[in-house]
């Protein structure tokens, strides 16, 4: 860890393209930045040496971060300020950057051995609600979080930043089709749940008559749209939250928090 890096050297070149989804497809890699995001992927790198593959780090960081970089099989490379702002994704760059392998799982592991707690993401476009969604899940005991077709890519580095090192803790599946998903995970015995502010079953309602009861696999559609008609529909219940007061409706990440963490109580 002696040779200071910079921008233009070809190990930052190469990570530098992980900002961008094609090269993250490319290279079977993306970037998580910051203490959190790191030091999840090391803890994971225990078990699993191919979690990540390299890390960059600047000076500051290296003595901010001695204890959690000490020991530490993982690469190691100094890197300049600006090469690490060239990694960085955030306007204020933490210095603290690790190369970590996708983590995509095939969708046939949610039926294979459903987990209690599942969730959908249906074209959810903004990458902070899908991060958002994606550490509440974790912090719910959700097994699996699948982004459907259309949604944010779970590796975007906002998206990575919000789930503040959950995603190292569920199982990923990316790009699903989730017209043809929805069926299988009936028939693997997972009541799917729909999350849709017309739902004919109120939350409470969900609760009392056991809907909640694992296993379950939640919904959650676009922001702005809500969930396609159709996929809707094909859920065992549409299911919307009850509100007393004036507002119109709820941000989708707090709706999703508001669902998960009535199943994690039901269950």
């Amino acid at each position: 860890m002696t040779e200071l890096l910079t921008e233009r050297s070809g190990r930052v070149a190469a990570a530098r393209k992980l900002t961008r989804r094609g090269g993250r497809d490319d290279a079977g890699a993306f970037l998580a930045e910051g203490r959190q995001a790191v030091s999840e992927a090391l803890a994971e790198a225990v078990g699993d040496p191919d979690v990540v593959r390299e890390l960059f780090v600047t000076e500051a960081a290296a003595a901010a971060h001695r204890e959690l970089l000490a020991g530490t099989r993982v690469p190691v490379h100094l890197v300049t300020e600006r090469a690490a702002a060239a990694l960085s994704e955030t306007v204020t760059p933490q210095g603290l950057i690790a190369v970590c392998a996708l983590r995509d799982v095939p969708v046939s592991v949610l039926t294979a051995d459903p987990p209690r707690l599942a969730v959908a993401l249906a074209e959810l476009a903004d990458p902070g609600n899908a991060g958002t969604v994606l550490r509440t899940a974790d912090a719910c005991g959700a097994g699996t979080v699948v982004f459907g077709a259309g949604s944010a890519d779970p590796y975007n580095g906002k998206v990575v930043r919000s789930s503040a090192g959950s995603i190292f803790h569920v199982d990923v599946v990316r790009s699903a089709p989730l017209a043809e998903l929805l069926p299988q995970a009936q028939a693997a015995g997972i009541t799917v749940l729909a999350a849709d502010g017309g739902g004919e079953v109120t939350l409470d309602e969900a609760a009392g008559d056991g809907l909640l009861a694992a296993p379950v696999l939640w919904l959650f559609g676009n922001e702005a749209r809500g969930l396609d008609p159709a996929l809707a529909a094909a859920a065992d219940a549409r299911v919307r939250i009850p509100m007393r007061g004036r507002a119109e409706s709820l941000n989708l990440s707090v709706a999703a928090a508001i669902c998960l963490y009535a199943t994690q109580l039901a269950q």
